[in-house]
């Protein structure tokens, strides 16, 4: 087994790169010699990936957009804030920020307060606002504010400060970071002019890698389901890696399981098998809770893997209840669960697999939504669609079904990757967090980059020519996809689509790595991730990316949040965040004068303090922002 501390600062494609590496092929080389230039390929000309530019107002509304961008037209109010390498947070002037919580704090009045020299203990942990916060969502109840937020994943040197080498060596180490991950519930308020938690509340709660949950759908009973502690296959311990999240119109928050697969280990006898291998899943895990656990342990456990990458249901205002997996949302390294209401009924979810040459979904339900009626078993039953798209800016959803795959619906819903590649599904460049707008049948897709494009084929073996919504090979930078489906209707098995913004670096390039049209030097940025619409229509994007501030980077600072116009193509920097965070999530009060994000990972390599500045350890928070008049912010 390799030692795992070599890989605690490996990014999870890293990590699968050096469990898996996928072949090396060249027949995509010659895309890289078909790219034209900045001005051709952004005017609609005839080359590879040109036409994700023909429709739409991408490139038409660019001149629009920097015209309007120091207008009164413009309905981005407020002057963009710089790029920088700041270990603090940057809002623009008139707008101030304030940590809500951070990692350890105490959800509990008899929990001990944080410890930075140790990081505390497994029973401190599991009273405490758990590590790496990414997606949320905002809940009110009888006057109360709630938020749901996703604990993704840890970091070892924190949270195992009690040990030299910030390595797990024994059952409560192993206990304490497993408590790290999975959601925290929390009350907050506004006390003192301040936002935090408001301990010993009643909505309070962990939910971890311990916690049971139902397994619902398709795969519930399953034989590749069951293990010895449930050999029914019907009750999963524990949901990790949760990073984006969906919420829905019956009031339960939906968090989505991601790279799960870095959790496992197993003997070099152990025969891994091909599925097992599409998923990334091998003997050398990132975490050792196998140490203590022996469901991670796959010589002794291997159906475990299969009960995990799934979206997950919680009812954050009843803390008696138990979350539910919804299997029939797939399983892949789900990003975030846009959910939508269909003019007839019906409730679609889009969902994204954030790997590199992996797929776009959606998911159908088979029974209709009613408002005021019950509608907690809609995401139970029906059909998941992976998304192809044509070069001629047009595209198909192509059901996944027994019919189209040769595979059972457990089966699909299992092993979902597969199912897309036996359709012919498009390989798009991680797709991650999708966001349907507010006040039209139109929806948006961060692909946030893909190293491989052009250059290998995904896990699968599925080509990844630089075409179509993927225009570049060896793309960095990253862009963000829109479609519209056909009649304004979700449930419409095919759409139109564009690109609403390409990222790129216009300081160092003047080809297709310089953006598209409404990218320049003040607002460029790489690697979109997050993607959130506010009521005014208004798509704010966070990025997850290079920070290095070097090379092909040069000039775009820490990573940040813009706002970009949909009916202009206008992008704005908002924020930037402290030294090698993340910026990601998003979730407004009920009267939108306060914004909520999470700031990830500060410091993953060692260089920040944030957001106790000194010497400090640095620690995982959600952020409050607001205006210092008082009004409206989203």
């Amino acid at each position: 087994m390799m030692i795992i501390e070599q890989k605690q600062n490996l990014s999870f494609d890293e990590l699968d790169e050096l469990v898996r590496p996928a072949p090396e092929v060249v027949e995509f080389e010659e895309v890289a010699h078909k790219m034209v230039s900045r001005r051709g390929f952004l005017s609609g000309g005839a080359a590879v990936g040109a036409s994700a530019f023909v429709m739409g107002s991408t490139t038409l509304a660019a001149g629009k957009a920097f015209a309007a961008a120091d207008s009164a037209e413009s309905r981005l109010a407020f002057s963009m804030v710089k790029a920088n390498t700041l270990d603090t947070i940057t809002v623009p002037e008139g707008y101030k920020w304030e940590v809500v919580a951070s990692w350890g704090d105490p959800l509990f009045s008899n929990a001990p307060a944080f410890d930075p020299a140790t990081g505390g203990t497994g029973a401190s942990q599991e009273l405490a606002f758990g590590d790496h916060n990414d997606g949320m969502a905002f809940f009110s109840k009888d006057g109360k504010q709630i938020l749901a937020i996703n604990n993704e994943y840890t970091n070892e040197k924190t949270l195992h400060a009690n040990r030299t080498d910030g390595m797990p060596i024994n059952a409560d180490d192993v206990r304490k970071n497993k408590a790290a991950h999975g959601v925290s519930i929390i009350e907050v308020d506004q006390r003192g002019g301040k936002w935090g938690i408001v301990q010993d509340s009643p909505y309070n709660r962990r939910i971890t890698a311990d916690t049971e949950m139902d397994i619902t759908g398709p795969a519930r009973g399953h034989k590749w389901m069951q293990t010895s502690a449930d050999p029914k296959g019907v009750v999963a311990k524990g949901t990790w890696n949760n990073c984006g999240n969906g919420q829905t119109p019956w009031g339960t928050y939906l968090t989505c399981e991601e790279n799960f697969n870095g959790y496992f280990t197993a003997s070099k006898d152990f025969k891994m098998p091909d599925d097992y291998k599409r998923y990334g899943v091998s003997t050398e895990g990132r975490y050792d809770w196998a140490l203590a656990d022996d469901r991670f342990n796959l010589d002794k456990e291997p159906n475990e893997p299969n009960r995990f990458g799934y979206v997950v249901e919680i009812d954050p205002l009843d803390p008696t209840s138990r979350p539910k997996k919804r299997t029939a949302l797939g399983r892949f390294k789900h990003e975030n669960a846009e959910l939508a209401i269909a003019g007839n009924g019906h409730v679609v979810v889009y969902l994204g697999d954030d790997e590199r040459g992996e797929f776009l979904y959606r998911f159908v339900s088979k029974h209709k939504y009613l408002a005021g009626g019950n509608n907690r078993d809609l995401l139970e039953e029906g059909t998941l669609y992976a998304a192809k798209f044509h070069d001629n800016n047009r595209g198909e959803w192509i059901a996944l079904t027994p019919k189209s795959t040769g595979m059972t619906e457990a089966e699909i819903a299992i092993h979902t990757r597969m199912a897309a590649s036996k359709v012919g599904a498009t390989t798009m460049d991680r797709p991650e967090w999708v966001a349907s707008h507010p006040h039209k049948v139109e929806v948006y897709c961060a692909l946030t980059n893909n190293s491989n494009r052009g250059v290998k084929p995904n896990a699968g073996g599925d080509e990844t020519p630089a075409t179509g919504p993927n225009p570049r090979v060896k793309n960095n930078f990253g862009q963000i996809v829109r479609w519209m489906p056909m009649n304004e209707d979700h449930t419409s098995a095919e759409f139109k689509w564009d690109l609403f913004v390409l990222a790129g670096n216009p300081a160092v390039y003047s080809d297709a790595n310089a953006g598209s049209k409404n990218i320049n030097q003040d607002n460029m940025f790489n690697s979109p991730d997050g993607l959130k619409f506010d009521s005014k229509g208004l798509l704010w994007i966070q990025t997850d990316g290079n920070y290095s501030n070097e090379k092909d980077f040069q000039g775009q600072g820490n990573n940040q949040m813009l706002v970009g116009d949909p009916e202009t193509g206008e992008i704005r920097r908002f924020l930037v965040g402290p030294k090698e965070c993340e910026i990601t999530g998003l979730a407004w009060n009920a009267n939108k004068t306060a914004m909520f994000i999470s700031v990830q990972h500060p410091g993953e390599d060692g260089n920040s303090h944030w957001p106790n500045g000194g010497q400090s350890v640095p620690r995982s928070s959600v952020v409050a922002i607001s205006r210092e008049d008082g009004a409206v912010i989203g």
